[in-house]
């Protein structure tokens, strides 16, 4: 061949090789399955699981395409991370504290009676062992979480009678989710767990005399207030509750750095917007509950101290006999103590000085 010939034969093939490329990189296409715990386009909790699988997608350019299944479509609520678990979903997007029942230490990283708020969590997973820690959870289980925001401080509960004493909790029927249902049960109160939409009819038709769930923004768009007009906040039982993104790990561990490090971003991105949305909304929506008739107060004194009281001993007792969980609790509660310290000396007082400030 003269080398007049190679040259241009040569080019002619660089020239095709990005059209060849082309279908490779298509057929390399990731398609997940993402499983929700939330009903389809739910208020923050729903709809945040849709915009991390939207979020993801974009930030891939298009090199993952995930498939949303709300809660309840492809599997029940509560089954999201036994889902993932056994690969008949490749990821979920849920809270930790719906499968405490097969990790005890995942109670943790949603929340606790008198825990971590929102941004206190995020820290202690980020910088304070938290993460190591819940990789060591999951991982018999061939799952890898991840923190992915949350509510913010939630909301007592919605009762269809005043609550002026601690005896009037005595014989309470009650839909109360995580270690709140515990320390509820201490006080005499008979509780339950349902999933979101079936709030509404157990406190309609009188299975339960007062529910809980999220807080203002969450709990108007269920419609709560129309039938259990007594409003307390804040909950004792769920100062800052998280959510997670949680992939199987074979999914994950075949994944490339690159695309690792996307599905990472991703959480923490989507984390802070779901952050921002509850607390925007919680503000705005708070307001309109008093005007539609809801009654917003404080738990009685009586009542916050027995709360608190229970509060103690289901934690000390909730982690012992599961060595992750001890190791889990010891890290979390030496961090709570280290925070609220902190927030004595610096935020308690701020806020109530700029409450003085704008007169409210």
């Amino acid at each position: 061949m003269k080398r007049r010939d190679f040259l241009k034969t040569g080019a002619l093939a660089a020239a095709a090789a990005p059209a060849l490329a082309a279908p490779a990189l298509a057929q390399a296409t990731l398609n997940l399955k993402l499983v929700g715990g939330f009903p389809r386009g739910f208020p923050g909790v729903g709809t945040g699981a849709e915009k991390l699988a939207k979020r993801i997608e974009a930030m891939s350019d298009g090199k993952v395409k995930i498939t949303y299944y709300g809660g309840g479509e492809l599997v029940p609520p509560f089954e999201v991370f036994g889902a993932v678990s056994s690969g008949a979903a490749d990821m979920g997007h849920t809270a930790s504290y719906y499968h405490a029942g097969k990790v005890r230490a995942a109670m943790y990283y949603t929340t606790v009676p008198y825990g971590l708020e929102q941004t206190e969590l995020s820290g202690w997973i980020a910088y304070g062992g938290g993460q190591a820690l819940w990789d060591e959870a999951y991982a018999p289980f061939g799952v890898k979480p991840f923190y992915a925001g949350g509510s913010g401080a939630q909301a007592g509960g919605w009762f269809k009678n005043p609550v002026t004493k601690l005896d009037d909790l005595a014989g309470l029927k009650m839909r109360i989710a995580g270690l709140g249902g515990d320390v509820m049960r201490k006080l005499g109160v008979v509780t339950v767990l349902t999933p979101p939409p079936e709030i509404y009819p157990a406190l309609q038709s009188g299975v339960v005399d007062a529910a809980e769930f999220v807080g203002p923004w969450n709990d108007v768009a269920l419609g709560l207030y129309k039938i259990a007009p007594y409003y307390y906040l804040p909950a004792f039982h769920e100062p800052g509750a998280a959510l997670e993104m949680i992939v199987n790990q074979n999914v994950w561990g075949n994944m490339s750095p690159s695309l690792q490090a996307i599905f990472a971003s991703a959480a923490q991105a989507q984390g802070e917007d779901t952050i921002a949305e509850f607390r925007y909304n919680n503000t705005r929506v708070l307001a309109d509950l008093v005007s539609k008739g809801a009654k917003v107060s404080a738990f009685p004194d009586d009542v916050v101290a027995a709360l608190g009281k229970a509060s103690r001993e289901v934690l000390e007792a909730y982690p012992k006999g599961d060595a992750v969980a001890e190791k889990v609790h010891a890290s979390y509660v030496d961090y709570i103590k280290q925070c609220a310290s902190y927030t004595k000396a610096m935020e308690e007082r701020m806020y109530h000085d700029r409450a003085a400030v704008w007169g409210v």
